[in-house]
């Protein structure tokens, strides 16, 4: 129990001693100035292959391209994930939510490190058919995020099919992989064709991806068994995801990779906690799953029925507590602040003109440091909402399936 307590106080401490540093010495600012130039030539470099590429643009492609990316995006992942929970499929979901936010913060974190440009539009036409796709137009570039969130998910997927399935034959796991492949690269291809990414953006964003699996193949078990039986596992993983809302990078500009990361750092959290807390009663091995005689299909939809309107519904009232608490709490402190979009009230007026060089250092974080005076409670109001939601996915709405009989 001692040595537990001490690795991860150890491993606390390590983190915010390192987010002290980098902000001491002004890391992301030099790594900036070392690597953007070279990357904003490759951008530049690579606009005639995308200006090559869009040539065959077609309503079909258009199609093709703008569903994939749909398909792939953070907010299909986050609609898929709760009914994978619910499928009995509890490791899997849990092993994929938690990649889901490593390679949200990792990427994310790289971008605003880099902040690097998109291809530049025009003369490279940009087709964002969604809201989805206008926010992501908004990051900046390498690496492609889509890439680098296909390549590590579906790889998972494969590894974990491959690994818990018995007797499949080899012609099967060649087309499995020929499948990831191709998967693989109509993203990568989609994303260039879209007008969103450089070929340097993709290059990087497959490199990275891979990199990201490899060592999650190698960790994934020791992070699952801490998850279900290890100990001080909710103050240990409380402690770290508020550690990493300070530990993320100034962008040069503000852009919306920091709201991405804080609502899968609380989904993050919430799925810990709650998973922590019901291992034994609705997650483990032995839970039934779908399509055998104990969850068949039609008890599926039941739980879909119920479970999907309940967790809205948590999401709702955590933010609507959220925002109710944190300003109070706020003002007991002393802390002026202020609101982006929650609560119009606090609305600055300067809304729309923030510097990121107000964007001073990492303990501005946790309510995202928006003027020299003043904290943005709206990253606070994120993270609280999403880690309402996630917690209600792997408890409370468990606890209604048992009592419904679902």
């Amino acid at each position: 129990m001692e040595s537990v307590a001490v690795w991860q106080t150890v491993g606390l401490c390590g983190l915010l001693s390192w987010i002290g540093l980098a902000s001491y010495i002004n890391l992301t600012h030099k790594l900036r100035s070392l690597l953007r130039p070279w990357v904003a030539r490759h951008v530049v470099a690579g606009a005639p292959l995308v200006l090559r590429i869009q040539r065959y643009q077609n309503s079909f492609f258009d199609a093709l391209f703008s569903g994939l990316s749909c398909i792939v995006s953070v907010s299909f992942y986050t609609a898929f994930l709760p009914l994978l929970f619910w499928s009995g499929h509890g490791k899997l979901a849990r092993q994929m939510t938690l990649l889901m936010a490593f390679c949200d913060y990792l990427g994310n974190s790289i971008k605003d490190v880099v902040s690097a440009p998109r291809p530049s539009c025009p003369p490279v036409r940009r087709i964002t058919a969604t809201k989805g796709e206008e926010e992501n137009a908004m990051e900046y570039g390498l690496p492609s995020s889509h890439t680098l969130n296909t390549v590590c998910l579906s790889g998972y997927l494969l590894y974990y099919i491959l690994s818990y399935a018995e007797d499949i034959h080899t012609s099967y796991q060649f087309a499995g992989f020929a499948l990831v492949c191709l998967l693989v690269g109509l993203i990568g291809l989609g994303r260039i064709y879209l007008g969103m990414h450089s070929p340097i953006d993709v290059i990087f964003g497959l490199v990275f991806g891979l990199m990201i699996l490899f060592f999650w193949l190698n960790v994934h078990e020791y992070v699952d068994s801490f998850i279900t039986s290890g100990q001080n596992v909710t103050y240990f993983w409380g402690v770290l995801s508020i550690l990493l809302l300070f530990a993320y990078p100034t962008p040069e500009f503000p852009t919306p990779s920091y709201e991405f990361h804080t609502a899968f750092d609380g989904v993050a959290f919430g799925i810990i906690s709650g998973v922590q807390q019901t291992y034994h009663q609705f997650h483990h091995e032995a839970v039934a799953r779908i399509f055998t005689p104990q969850l068949p299909f039609a008890t599926f939809v039941g739980r879909m029925l119920v479970g999907l309107p309940t967790i809205l519904t948590v999401k709702f009232c955590s933010k609507a507590l959220a925002k109710w608490i944190l300003p109070i709490v706020s003002n007991t402190l002393g802390m002026s602040i202020t609101s982006t979009s929650y609560i119009p009230m606090l609305k600055s007026s300067s809304i729309g003109k923030v510097d990121a060089s107000k964007q001073r250092g990492p303990l501005h974080k946790l309510f995202f440091f928006s003027s020299q005076d003043s904290f943005d409670v709206d990253t606070g109001i994120r993270f609280v909402q999403y880690a309402g939601l996630a917690w209600s996915v792997v408890d409370l709405v468990p606890s209604l399936f048992s009592y419904l009989n679902l």
